[in-house]
């Protein structure tokens, strides 16, 4: 059986590197306004996924431009889903535009943290999912709280690992506190991958082997060596026998 993945980059977070992520991309997740994003990068991005043609998702955060949505908020429910609900329409409005359509959502940062472990944050998410009445799928950690509300509610998944993170026992992601979270080794990161598709298991900070299931992989686009590991991730994977979705 053939293994295949498909490679997404966080994109549109004022780095201005799109131009040169975007071609080693099959998906993108475009940020809305909540941590980073104007209607201008909006559309740019947009504009740039459709020459390649790049699969384009919405990447909604809690609203913290101050800390670039790293940080956890305890906003109330009602709040909250207005928040993300209103980044996504501001990026289907530049898609209506376009002539483009929304494939995916991934929430950014602390959002997408707490959305894998806190059922309240995870059940906001899902019913903003359920609300637009799409077949929008949604990028989320496997064996994550929102991974088991999502089936539960009909919300169709994509398993997300990541490339350029270390992930701890319980399948987090080591906080970027720690000095050994990022994994900056375009070699390591391709290896890392690797494992997670074809053996569907990750070695995580203390060295143990867990289970994972990996469809999609993401390299953060504010990553300093983003477009090296990319390249690399890319160009390994293929050479491996990988297809890239």
């Amino acid at each position: 059986m053939p293994y295949t993945i498909d490679i997404n980059a966080d994109v549109g977070e004022g780095m201005g590197n799109e131009s040169q992520l975007l071609p080693y991309l099959s998906s993108c997740n475009i940020a809305c306004g909540g941590h980073a994003g104007t209607p201008e990068t909006m559309s740019a991005v947009v504009k740039l996924a459709k020459r390649y043609g790049v699969k384009i998702g919405a990447h909604p955060s809690f609203p913290d431009i101050n800390n670039f949505g790293r940080e956890p908020m305890d906003m109330p429910c009602a709040a909250l889903f207005l928040a993300v609900k209103n980044q996504i329409e501001g990026l289907q409005d530049i898609l209506y535009d376009e002539q483009a359509s929304l494939n995916h959502v991934k929430p950014h940062g602390a959002l997408y943290n707490m959305a894998a472990v806190n059922e309240k944050t995870a059940m906001v998410i899902i019913e903003v999912m359920k609300s637009f009445m799409l077949p929008v799928k949604l990028y989320v950690p496997y064996k994550s709280v929102i991974a088991d509300l999502a089936i539960q509610n009909s919300i169709p998944i994509v398993y997300e690992v990541f490339a350029d993170r270390q992930y701890n026992d319980d399948l987090t992601l080591v906080s970027r506190k720690e000095k050994n979270a990022l994994i900056t080794d375009s070699r390591m990161a391709a290896e890392h991958v690797f494992n997670m598709v074809t053996n569907q298991k990750v070695k995580t900070i203390s060295g143990e082997e867990v289970a994972i299931k990996a469809e999609t992989c993401c390299v953060h686009g504010d990553h300093p060596d983003a477009i090296d590991l990319l390249k690399n991730l890319r160009q390994y994977l293929m050479r491996k026998g990988i297809d890239i979705l």
